[in-house]
């Protein structure tokens, strides 16, 4: 592999301190002989391009204006031509070895679409990182989780989770892509904005046929919450509204109207659950998203794969039950607990 086969790309929206904190562990450890590292910039006002400047093994990829997360990348990507594509997360420190491993895993598998590192809290070094831990789930009714993160139960990493696994979905913080099969798959989808748009992009991968993996080999450091914090009313909203586009876009259609009825029904619960304890904000945020799908659909509906008639259930990383249930009602707070076979 030679640095035209792989790019690195760091999208990046007036993010001057991260980069001065993060970019030097990225350069110290990526190859120059083996990655372009490359700054796409989402339109900053700071002093970002004069910090990447100074670093001559980095590449400034200016956009202009902020496109979001999804058609930033898009963008980005439509200018770099490499065989992989990693998207990397401007509050992310990498280890020694992490993108050769990345690589070595994903040239071994000729399936594979797409995979993610080992994904540990920059914070909490002992453990797992909100953001895709261990490599990404989902339950039958589109509520993702992880192994090593279950809604707010984060594990500590003791080794558990040290083997190799095809998932549902990689995160967004660290996903390494295979190009040609991102821009056949449609990229990410630009009306998610933020949020829920790397799942909906591997849903996407594996139903065309493609794998998305965990690999324990290479680990990253994940900050977290740069963008939008933990318990932002827009991001609630993003994440409801998203998960709701994602469920129309990639289900059967002979399960669409179903699954979608009984996901509202549930995401209604945990609205009240929050007005119940006092955060109407959040039961405004839901609200909101719910409004939104309904009857601001826009565009996005037009994308519904039509044409899938695959049993997403009987995809590697589904889970047939829910996990709300398992977690809130039975009290199932680890993943081992609830999946048994992963």
């Amino acid at each position: 592999m030679t640095n035209t086969d792989v790019a690195v790309i760091i999208l990046s929206w007036n993010g001057s301190s991260y980069l001065k904190t993060f970019l030097p562990s990225v350069v110290e450890h990526t190859p120059k002989e083996l990655a372009r590292i490359i700054i796409a910039d989402n339109g900053s006002t700071d002093d970002s391009a004069e910090v990447v400047n100074k670093i001559q093994e980095v590449e400034w990829l200016p956009l202009n204006h902020n496109y979001g997360f999804s058609e930033g990348y898009n963008q980005a990507i439509s200018k770099v031509k490499a065989k992989w594509i990693v998207l990397l997360n401007q509050d992310v420190e990498v280890s020694a070895g992490w993108l050769e491993n990345l690589i070595s895993f994903a040239e071994s598998n000729p399936k594979l679409g797409a995979c993610q590192p080992k994904i540990i809290s920059l914070n909490q070094r002992s453990h797992f990182e909100y953001a895709g831990a261990a490599g990404g789930f989902l339950d039958k009714y589109g509520y993702p989780f992880c192994r090593g993160r279950i809604f707010d139960t984060i594990e500590e990493d003791k080794g558990q989770y040290n083997c190799a696994t095809e998932i549902a979905w990689a995160s967004g913080a660290c996903l390494l892509v295979n190009r040609e099969a991102y821009i056949k798959a449609g990229g990410l989808d630009p009306d998610f904005f933020a949020h829920m748009e790397e799942i909906d992009l591997c849903w996407r991968l594996k139903n065309m046929g493609l794998q998305v993996w965990y690999t324990p080999e290479s680990t990253i450091f994940h900050l977290g919450g740069g963008s939008l914090p933990k318990g932002n009313p827009k991001k609630t909203y993003l994440n409801f509204r998203n998960s709701l586009m994602m469920l129309y876009k990639n289900l059967p259609a002979n399960k669409r109207a179903e699954i979608i009825f009984k996901r509202l029904l549930i995401d209604h619960i945990a609205a009240y659950r929050s007005l119940f304890i006092g955060n109407t904000k959040e039961f405004k945020a839901i609200a909101k998203a719910h409004f939104h799908f309904l009857f601001k659909s826009g565009t996005w509906k037009k994308k519904q794969n039509q044409k899938s008639t695959t049993d997403y259930l009987n995809l590697t990383g589904f889970y047939n039950g829910s996990i709300v249930w398992k977690y809130f009602i039975q009290g199932k707070k680890v993943f081992t607990e609830i999946v048994l076979k992963q």
